[in-house]
């Protein structure tokens, strides 16, 4: 009889074989060997499947999908199938370094709450430099959402998390799983819905185990997702957030979005969002401005001039931790998500 797995690893993916070869390697190479790598291949996708069938090892299983739902369904079927009582999630786009996992658990088992989030920091690794984010880690009774979304920077902000760094119990992953209608920021979402059980907390690794490759060519639906949906979301998920929180994703993650249709009535929209239901401070005002008023390509590079230094750092020896980070690339958010709190990273075949 084959013996439960210390760590279930769900890895969604559609028509991106490549990719998730790289991340499936990097799993099935962690220094905590009792795990299985269940990929969740999001519809009909023959060239990924034959990638797949190129591994020789019994800890990676494949689960075709009838049809294509995005990626929370896709987390969600892995959750499902998952044997392990913890549950790891990664991106087809992403690698982990390899005592990921084993940093993970040992923090894990010093939690006070039964049911730990834990995250870790990440490599943000782009065509220009590399970051390590989160710039800091929690303080001691700092609210969450604020910690994940409020700016401290014009280009950046202090928290983060992101998919590829989360590890939880597969019962809550089950108890509170994705949500397929959120179009961006899901991991946000996600780790916010879930820190309302009073069960639950967030633990974050120091160390950056994660290798997050952004500005690749490739689709994100982080880059295309239309604003309104997300506005909605954000009205429905009010009482996850502080007014400081809710007024800091409206002027930065939301304006981000809508900045590109230059259009004052939008503008307009959001400005008073951001006030109605809101506190905005004056980075938040300060953002918004440029948001609107920098084209986003110039933004973009202005952000690298600042806050980054090219780094020689890779994948087993990752780059100076006080290198200055962004919040997110390529767009200009104060939230991790996909979110999440940041935008969620690549969504497959999105």
């Amino acid at each position: 009889m084959t013996p439960i797995p210390e760590v279930s690893v769900v890895v969604p993916t559609l028509n991106r074989p490549a990719l998730v070869a790289r991340a499936v390697r990097s799993a099935l190479a962690q220094t905590v060997p009792n795990i299985e790598v269940l990929v969740v291949v999001d519809g009909p996708d023959p060239a990924t499947r034959a990638a797949l069938d190129s591994f020789a090892d019994h800890r990676l299983r494949v689960i075709g999908l009838p049809a294509r739902g995005g990626a929370p369904s896709a987390r969600n079927a892995g959750v499902r199938a998952a044997r392990a009582p913890w549950t790891a999630l990664l991106d087809d786009d992403d690698e982990w370094l390899p005592t990921k996992l084993a940093v993970q658990l040992d923090l894990a088992r010093r939690a006070t709450a039964p049911l730990p989030i834990v995250g870790s920091r990440l490599i943000n690794r782009t065509p220009r430099a590399e970051f390590v984010i989160p710039r800091r880690l929690p303080a001691s009774g700092e609210s969450l959402s604020e910690y994940l979304t409020v700016r401290r920077g014009l280009f950046h902000g202090d928290g983060f998390i992101q998919t590829s760094t989360i590890l939880a119990p597969t019962r809550l992953l089950r108890r509170v799983p994705f949500d397929p209608a959120v179009p961006r920021m899901q991991e946000l979402d996600w780790t916010l819905r879930a820190l309302a059980h009073d069960d639950v907390e967030l633990l974050i690794a120091d160390q950056p185990l994660v290798i997050w490759h952004q500005d690749e060519d490739r689709p994100r639906i982080s880059l295309h997702s239309p604003w309104q949906r997300q506005l909605e979301w954000l009205r429905r998920s009010r009482p996850l957030f502080t007014p400081r929180a809710y007024a800091a994703v409206t002027m930065s993650v939301i304006s981000s979005m809508a900045a590109g249709t230059r259009s004052p009535k939008v503008f307009g929209t959001l400005w008073r969002e951001a006030h109605r239901h809101g506190r905005p401070g004056p980075l938040d005002y300060l953002t918004f401005l440029q948001i609107w008023l920098i084209p986003p390509t110039l933004r973009h590079r202005l952000r690298d001039l600042a806050l980054t230094r090219p780094s020689t750092g890779t994948a087993g020896s990752p780059p100076d931790a006080g290198a200055r980070p962004d919040r997110e690339s390529p767009p200009d958010n104060g939230s991790p998500a996909s979110s999440g709190a940041a935008p969620a990273g690549a969504q497959p075949g999105q």
